[in-house]
């Protein structure tokens, strides 16, 4: 059920922070009205995910990085933005070193 929560607070950013862009400024509203309450929920359930016990540092590490590659697939897909490969290897390295968080933590001393 945590990771659950943490796939609905990464989706929720993930919303609000592409409709951030289709908002032009907070000139639109139902784009507009889309950021803040996406942004909301992905707040929202990271904190329901924080009660359950996830330590902060791996929540928000996955979230951040789960975001960041996922957003930056969309720019890619749909709203015609271009990656270098120097940022895709800088997507990488997040995703490593959320792993290295992870992992970390797998063996610490009781």
């Amino acid at each position: 059920m945590t990771l659950l929560l943490l796939v609905f607070a990464i989706a929720s950013e993930v919303t609000a922070t592409v409709s951030l862009k289709y908002s032009d400024g907070f000139s639109k509203v139902a784009p507009s009205i889309a950021v803040v309450i996406g942004y909301g929920a992905a707040f929202f359930f990271l904190s329901r995910v924080l009660m359950r016990g996830m330590p902060i540092g791996v929540a928000y590490g996955i979230w951040s990085a789960v975001g960041v590659a996922a957003i930056a697939l969309i720019g890619v897909l749909f709203l015609n933005e271009r990656l270098t490969l120097v940022q895709v290897g800088g997507i990488g390295l997040v995703i490593l070193g959320v792993l290295a968080l992870e992992l970390g933590g797998v063996h610490r001393p009781s």
